[in-house]
């Protein structure tokens, strides 16, 4: 009896012992994740899209440097703060900060994609993104998109292109010439004057096409195929100088 009642406490002092090591073992863990001990960096969109990298991201992340936060007690960290900083960047459509279990900041990151630059003959260029964005054109690169020029580029790049009726028509035909594999390696260029009227230039034969204004983008698209892929093997891709895609049911080349 006396030997079980020894055993007993025995057990009960290794229970303890055990329960006090878990419990610095977990006050441990607890303050080793209220501390930054790296910056995780994950950027989506990345491919052919090199506006920004992890030490642009870095560098937005506080004005003294990504070294104060390294170190530093996540109750010190405004999580939100600097995620608004990483995403006053036009190239960033979206951000997203927080701490995993380790200790670590991570930081997601999605891009926005330029499908079409604007150039400007009296103002800075910009590329628009394929959500509608206007963006700034950078130093560090830059993308082999179709070119936008014309009377109407001061307008276009004042807001972002869904934020009017005109740009949401221009946004449209970005859309249709960039999700058609053809049309974007054919198109290299479009005009718009300040009516909206559209005139497009092509990457390898010689003639202009008078598109008119940005409508019913299917039939003008599906007139302009025939017209390639049936009368210009015929008559020559160097025949004409001028298509014109605005009368219905008509192509008038010239």
């Amino acid at each position: 009896m006396f030997k079980k009642l020894r055993l007993k406490k025995g057990v009960k002092v290794v229970l303890a012992s055990l329960g006090l090591i878990s419990v610095i073992g977990f006050t441990e863990s607890k303050q080793d994740g209220d501390t930054c001990k790296d910056i995780v960096i994950r950027i989506d969109n990345q491919y052919d899209n090199y506006f920004v990298n992890e030490q642009d991201i870095l560098s937005l992340m506080t004005s003294a440097g990504a070294h104060v936060v390294k170190g530093a007690s996540f109750k010190d960290l405004n999580l939100k703060e600097i995620e608004e900083r990483v995403k006053s960047d036009r190239f960033i459509k979206k951000a997203e900060i927080y701490k995993d279990l380790k200790g670590n900041m991570l930081v997601n990151v999605d891009l926005r994609r330029p499908f079409a630059r604007v150039i400007q003959s009296n103002g800075p260029d910009a590329y628009i993104a394929t959500d509608g964005a206007v963006l700034p054109v950078s130093d560090k690169f830059s993308s082999r998109v179709v070119l936008i020029s014309g009377k109407y580029t001061g307008q276009l790049v004042k807001s972002d292109l869904l934020s009017t009726d005109e740009g949401k028509k221009i946004y449209a035909m970005l859309r249709f010439i960039n999700s058609d594999k053809f049309w974007k390696a054919q198109i290299a260029q479009i005009d718009i004057d300040k009516k909206l009227n559209m005139t497009l230039y092509p990457q390898v034969t010689k003639q202009y096409v008078e598109f008119g204004q940005p409508e019913e983008l299917e039939e003008k698209f599906k007139k302009l195929e025939i017209f390639y892929k049936q009368i210009l093997p015929r008559k020559g891709w160097n025949t004409y100088e001028r298509v014109n895609l605005m009368y219905e049911g008509q192509i008038i080349a010239e």
